[in-house]
């Protein structure tokens, strides 16, 4: 091995290079796993079944932060539905229709309640959530799943909201109608003992739509991806440039080299006489 290129100063360079290759590598290898894991706006769990639903105080506490990751659970709620502050909130149905989720507050103790998402109803069903077939009267026992609650960007519907309603099925939203302290999630009604009582042909029926099935395969986040690939660029930038450091020191020394600089055999005096050589005349 060049002499050069085992200097204390080039030994901190190699090491230099090889921490910054091992750097990229692995800010790279990260970025293509995250390009690779769900949003974590998104729910990913898999939609429990209604048997296996545990007490909602068991999977959330009122007023607790509820994260995507907790949503899906299969819940079961007790109490009393508030039929005067039923909402409506603009939804999508899975085929694409505009229509609306009627939304009700579960009393479920002092001043506690969850909001659960009665059902769905088309656009044309409804002028307002008074219209609505009401809740069954007394106490009530809901079994559904319980979801995060939606955000801004979910779910947009380019249709009006009515007036009194809500935009969205988020407690944020509903504490400021509701005279309760909420949950922080809400929940999606599978089953409910007792049942809804016959609308007759005066209000609209109500259409039970299960929340959306998580997302299947891998969904890469391309964002990622491409901060994965200028990541590997980086690492191959540092071993190039360490390369080109690499070649100019050689360069460097076999001209120093070349240039005798350092002494050799044969080299010719620059000056001194020698034995053979013709006096200079002097006049």
């Amino acid at each position: 091995m060049h002499s050069v290129l085992v200097k204390p100063g080039w030994i901190g360079t190699h090491l230099l290079a090889v921490l910054a290759v091992a750097a990229c590598l692995t800010a790279g290898y990260w970025q293509f796993v995250r390009a690779q894991e769900p949003s974590r706006e998104v729910v990913d769990n898999p939609i429990e079944r209604l048997s296996q639903a545990r007490p909602l105080s068991e999977a959330l506490e009122p007023g607790a932060y509820m994260s995507e990751s907790e949503g899906n659970q299969a819940v079961r709620a007790t109490g009393v539905y508030d039929p005067a502050q039923q909402r409506l909130a603009p939804a999508l149905s899975p085929e694409g229709e505009k229509g609306y989720y009627v939304v009700a507050p579960l009393v479920t103790g002092d001043d506690t309640a969850v909001a659960v998402s009665r059902g769905w109803l088309p656009e044309d069903a409804t002028d307002s959530a008074q219209s609505v077939a009401p809740p069954p009267e007394g106490e009530v026992t809901v079994t559904g799943w319980l979801q995060p609650p939606d955000k801004a960007e979910d779910g947009y519907v380019p249709m009006d909201v009515p007036d009194g309603d809500v935009a969205r099925i988020a407690p944020s939203l509903l504490v400021n109608q509701w005279p309760y302290r909420l949950y922080e999630g809400y929940v999606v009604r599978g089953e409910q003992s007792p049942q809804d009582p016959a609308s007759g042909g005066s209000a609209a029926e109500l259409r039970e739509i299960p929340p959306p099935a998580p997302p299947a395969g891998v969904v890469w986040n391309w964002r990622n991806v491409s901060y994965a690939a200028q990541w590997v660029i980086f690492g191959i930038a540092v071993v190039v440039f360490w390369i080109s450091l690499v070649r100019r020191a050689l360069h460097e020394e076999g001209s120093t080299g070349d240039d005798g600089t350092g002494g050799g055999d044969g080299a010719a005096p620059a000056s001194g006489g020698g034995a053979g050589q013709a006096p200079v005349a002097r006049t």
